[in-house]
């Protein structure tokens, strides 16, 4: 298993409710797929580099995993069709 931070970045038009829980189906893909979570840290609302689909902030959360290649790939398909996503990135962690 690979060590990952990965990284995404949530509409910022949504409900709180709303928020939180695209957050934990984005945790729940992770776990469906046998990663392990290590940290998860929401780290709130934030100002974005450059517009993005016409938003200039957006809720990000970081997660600490050590998950398969399988696991990572999983995330990064669902997280490319999941519309309440703004951007996400993948980063393996070399110990």
């Amino acid at each position: 298993m690979n060590k990952y931070e990965i990284m995404f970045v949530v509409r910022p038009d949504m409900e709180e409710a709303e928020i939180r829980k695209t957050a934990e189906d984005m945790k729940k893909v992770l776990t469906d797929a046998k990663a392990n979570i290590l940290e998860e840290k929401p780290m709130g609302q934030r100002e974005l580099a450059y517009e993005v689909r016409k938003f200039t902030t957006g809720y990000y959360y970081l997660f600490v995993v050590e998950a398969t290649p399988e696991a990572e790939e999983e995330f990064k398909r669902v997280a490319r069709i999941n519309e309440s996503l703004l951007r996400h990135i993948v980063v393996k962690v070399e110990d």
